[in-house]
């Protein structure tokens, strides 16, 4: 098949959020199938070298040819700025990669809009990777909104729960399909040591969806004093109150100091000893069974992870390798299990991102949805 792809790699230019996106491209290749990728979110792009939105696109540009070039991707990229304008392939290239294309893969709104182009694709899914938030957004009734989700074949989510008793997320009369971040696994394999400290990368509060009540500051809070009560060492990098988490005995460092590239956020998590990470909190207290697509990372490079728990330990093996916590204790336990037989837990980690995660697994299954 021919396969366009919309993501958000220059809007958002983070080393985990590009590797979101390349992972479906890379997977995809790899099936033999041709791929493509653009961006039309209508938005300006941040860059992080003026800390500030820009109505510039040249740093957002310059991250999505370097990120994809690499991989002989480099003449396969369009960026749509909020002006209409193209940067990377030309709207007459993008046009004729549509007329030819079998699928439209609307990867966290790579693309709010539907131009003639994208509409004309045959088959056309969205993937979620935000449920909860997407959803309840969905049942506010916004026509515009809901008139955008309506134009789609097929809709996918992280969220192992929405759409099932097991989480009370309104699905406004959608279809919500299950699916996970698909992983290259020969990307993050690794003979890198294992460092000292259970690693995370993560943001205090998110931009958008303020209404929602539902970042991981909420959560972080009910384990802030771990560090006082576990001989494990942590290392966070975050985008959050440094001093306040560094008080409690948090070794911080700045979250895009190790999310500048694809390059740097694959090197933090490959020199970890494992994972500590919060969920948001709508995803915890919707029990969405959302599964973080960083944390197959950690797993794919076979670093334990121990983690909270959104209801996804219903979905996926937990124990050893992968440990779900809901309380401080059960934290508490977790990171001491990992640290009292570290190499079967890693061992069994690569064999979680394997048996579940491995991109040759995951994308077969959500294209014979797609285009049943």
């Amino acid at each position: 098949m021919k396969i366009v792809l919309a993501g958000i790699i220059a809007r958002y230019p983070y080393g985990g959020v590009t590797w979101c996106s390349l992972m479906y491209l890379l997977g995809l290749r790899a099936l033999g199938h041709e791929v493509c990728y653009i961006e039309d979110t209508g938005e300006c792009i941040y860059d992080p070298v003026q800390n500030a939105q820009s109505t510039d696109p040249s740093y957002g540009t310059r991250y999505i040819h370097d990120a994809l070039e690499p991989f002989g991707l480099g003449d396969r990229w369009s960026f749509v700025n909020y002006d209409g304008s193209h940067h990377g392939a030309s709207h007459d290239t993008v046009r004729r990669w549509c007329r030819d294309a079998d699928l439209f893969i609307n990867l966290s709104g790579g693309s709010w809009f539907w131009r003639d182009e994208y509409a004309a694709i045959p088959r056309k899914i969205f993937i979620d990777s935000d449920p909860v938030f997407t959803q309840l957004a969905l049942a506010k009734g916004d026509a515009w909104y809901v008139g955008f989700f309506r134009r789609f074949d097929r809709h996918f989510t992280f969220g192992a729960n929405i759409g099932t008793p097991a989480s009370p997320v309104p699905t406004s009369g959608f279809t919500w399909h299950h699916t996970w971040q698909p992983v290259v696994l020969e990307q993050w394999a690794t003979d890198t040591p294992p460092g000292d400290r259970f690693t995370t990368v993560m943001t205090w509060k998110i931009e958008s969806f303020t209404d929602v009540d539902g970042n991981k500051d909420r959560e972080f809070v009910r384990v802030i004093d771990l560090p006082s009560r576990t001989p494990a060492r942590f290392e966070l990098a975050v985008n959050g109150p440094q001093s306040l988490l560094r008080e409690h005995g948090w070794q911080t460092v700045d979250a895009m100091s190790v999310s500048r590239s694809l390059w740097d956020y694959r090197a933090f998590i490959q020199r970890s000893k494992a994972e500590f990470g919060v969920a948001k909190h709508a995803y915890v207290s919707q029990r969405s069974g959302w599964f973080s697509d960083r944390t197959e990372c950690y797993l794919a490079a076979g670093r334990p992870a121990v983690v909270q728990d959104t209801g996804w330990s219903a979905h996926l093996p937990a124990g050893t390798g992968l440990i779900p916590f809901t309380t401080p204790e059960e934290a508490i336990d977790g990171l001491a299990r990992v640290e009292a037989d570290y190499a079967a837990h890693a061992r069994r980690a690569s064999e979680i991102a394997r048996e579940h995660f491995d991109a040759a697994r995951v994308l077969p299954r959500l294209l014979d949805v797609a285009c049943g």
